[in-house]
């Protein structure tokens, strides 16, 4: 009877099933860590593609006018970079894109803000599960960059 009181058989399987959720909590937390660092670099690639093409004068093919890009024109061209460049699992979120410029004068500065809200993917609703009742969480981040570039001819 004592021999069976003191056997180790299945200490292995508790002491692992105890361990698991920790670990897949960090193995989660690294992952989603990575999709945020990684988003967060095309969001600033994304506004300065949009100010790279702003500066830039095109010439109109029939009135051989040079003109830059239109704030809507801006707008869209870093809308298309984000919805090709993000990884997003739940959709892409809207982002808040500012265009700014004095003028159209060759020196002038076009800055080009991109404000995106990040929604976590794993973290958040698990730490929910575990939280006090009433706990504030972050269901989600802004991930934000802003360019300035001067107008050129």
């Amino acid at each position: 009877m004592r021999r069976k009181l003191s056997s180790r058989k299945g200490a292995t399987a508790v002491e692992f099933a105890l361990v698991l959720p920790m670990l897949m909590l960090i193995l989660f937390g690294i992952i989603e860590f990575s999709v945020i660092m990684y988003n967060k670099a095309m969001i600033t690639n994304a506004s300065r593609e949009g100010a790279r093409r702003g500066i830039v004068y095109r010439v109109d093919p029939v009135t051989f006018d040079y003109s830059p890009l239109t704030d809507a024109q801006i707008r869209t061209e870093v809308i298309n970079y984000i919805s090709n460049h993000l990884i997003t699992f739940s959709g892409l979120s809207t982002p808040a894109i500012a265009v700014t410029r004095a003028t159209e004068v060759s020196g002038d500065v076009l800055t080009v803000q991109v404000d995106y809200p990040y929604n976590f993917l794993v973290v958040p609703p698990i730490a929910a599960i575990a939280a006090p009742e009433g706990a504030a969480l972050p269901g989600a981040i802004t991930l934000s960059s802003a360019t300035k570039m001067r107008m050129e001819k």
